[in-house]
């Protein structure tokens, strides 16, 4: 016969499931951790916590051979191999394989930005670009080279900076084969291919393809000129 909840009514074909259920709407947690002293208000729950404390790790990918201290982690990896992106958005129709992730890039839309930074009030939409922006206060600087101890805030501007020792120059121009160390150095240089020139000088209209080519250009503007009146008072003088 079945068991009714009294908080929600839902209904349960044995006694023993509606009592562990009942747990839900009254808190009662009766299984400890021996560990850490951590309550839990099913058994499995807290077999499944133990794992934490002793390492164990029963569910194991065929794949690759990693494993895992719950079923449901072991379910997330397999996607790596199988390709399975069962989260899709409902925006742009882009498909993720963790919610966490589809989380993550819902934020591009919406334009939230929960994580904010207490030193100078700057948001972010990710609490990794957070503890990567802290740095600018911090002065941390984490990943060094082991070529020449210099240090970096970001893991990408080391990797850039190893091509300096390496001669490592990954992005190649299709127009020509000449090779860069940087991406930015190669869009640069296509602009020698394409003619674009996307800074305008807003005094005179000129164009360039270098930001530093309009830089140097603006000066002749700011340089002081000889008054004409004050050439033609000297004129006279003689």
């Amino acid at each position: 016969m079945p068991s009714q909840c009294k908080q929600c009514n839902k209904c349960f074909s044995r006694a023993e499931r509606l009592r562990r259920h009942e747990r839900v709407h009254t808190g009662e947690k009766p299984y400890e951790c021996k560990h850490c002293g951590k309550c839990f208000g099913h058994a499995e729950s807290l077999k499944r916590h133990e794992r934490v404390h002793t390492g164990e790790k029963p569910y194991k990918c065929e794949h690759c051979g990693n494993r895992f201290g719950r079923a449901g982690n072991l379910r997330t990896h397999e996607r790596v191999h199988t390709g399975e992106k069962p989260y899709e958005c409902t925006q742009c129709g882009k498909c993720f394989s963790h919610a966490e992730s589809l989380r993550r890039h819902e934020r591009v839309h919406t334009g939230e930005k929960p994580y904010e930074c207490k030193q100078c009030d700057k948001c972010f939409s990710r609490a990794e670009s957070l503890r990567i922006h802290e740095r600018v206060h911090t002065g941390e600087k984490p990943y060094e080279c082991k070529q020449c101890d210099k240090c970096f805030r970001h893991a990408r501007t080391l990797r850039r900076h190893k091509r300096v020792h390496t001669g490592e120059k990954p992005y190649g121009c299709k127009q020509c084969g000449k090779r860069f160390c940087r991406a930015g150095t190669l869009r640069t240089h296509e602009r020698v291919h394409t003619g674009e020139r996307p800074y305008e000088c807003k005094q005179c209209g000129k164009c360039f393809s270098q930001a530093g080519h309009l830089s140097k250009h603006k000066k002749a503007h700011t340089r002081e000129k000889p008054c004409k009146s004050t050439q033609t008072t000297m004129w006279k003088g003689f």
